[in-house]
């Protein structure tokens, strides 16, 4: 079994909980069988700037990514993190337009379904686990069932704003609730090959 995980619409689906400390390999474990062989974890992301409202984001973010590298069995896949200042229009004017800062995340879906077909192709799983609730992945999600005859399921960190699309399609479907996260978050202080490192204060 191989888990996909959506490093930013996971995040945006816990980051006003106390759980962003997360193993996503215990995560993926929780939310499987216990005679589910879990032998691969990929996790796509981008590198994280720093804007006026959070300068201290990518700092954080860097924290993280050393705990996930203490993972044996999970890779990263790095998008793009694009920020931008366009002018965008207000429900109420005047005045009819202001200027914001706009952030996005880009390529990690691409990414994400690329290997989940990939994978299924030349035959890494029988079983697939997708955590993200981004409805772009129907696509992918439906040829993984339809022409690989392979199960492909979805668990969703918004368990508030389910994808109605994603639901159908999955073989199995499961909110990623907060009894399972907080039992699936790395130790408060951890060991690499660099030294100890902690995690980050307000993460």
């Amino acid at each position: 079994m191989i888990a996909y995980i959506d490093g930013f619409n996971l995040y945006y689906g816990i980051r006003n909980t106390p759980y962003r400390w997360l193993d996503p390999g215990a995560l993926a474990r929780g939310l499987l069988r216990p005679e589910d062989d879990l032998v691969h974890v990929r996790y796509f992301t981008a590198r994280m700037r720093g804007t006026p409202g959070d300068p201290g984001a990518p700092l954080r973010q860097q924290v993280y990514l050393r705990a996930l590298r203490t993972l044996p069995n999970l890779t990263i896949h790095w998008g793009h993190f694009l920020i931008s200042e366009p002018y965008m229009p207000v429900k109420n004017p005047p005045p009819r337009f202001i200027q914001v800062i706009k952030t996005e995340e880009k390529g990690s879906d691409v990414n994400l379904a690329t290997h989940l077909l990939t994978d299924g192709f030349l035959d890494s799983y029988d079983l697939a686990l997708v955590v993200s609730n981004d409805s772009d992945l129907c696509p992918p999600l439906e040829m993984v069932r339809n022409q690989l005859h392979k199960q492909a399921g979805v668990a969703n960190p918004h368990p508030g704003t389910p994808s109605k699309s994603l639901k159908k399609l999955a073989s199995f479907y499961k909110p990623v609730r907060a009894g399972l996260l907080a039992a699936s978050q790395f130790p408060e202080s951890m060991v690499d090959a660099a030294g100890q490192f902690t995690r980050p204060a307000g993460w």
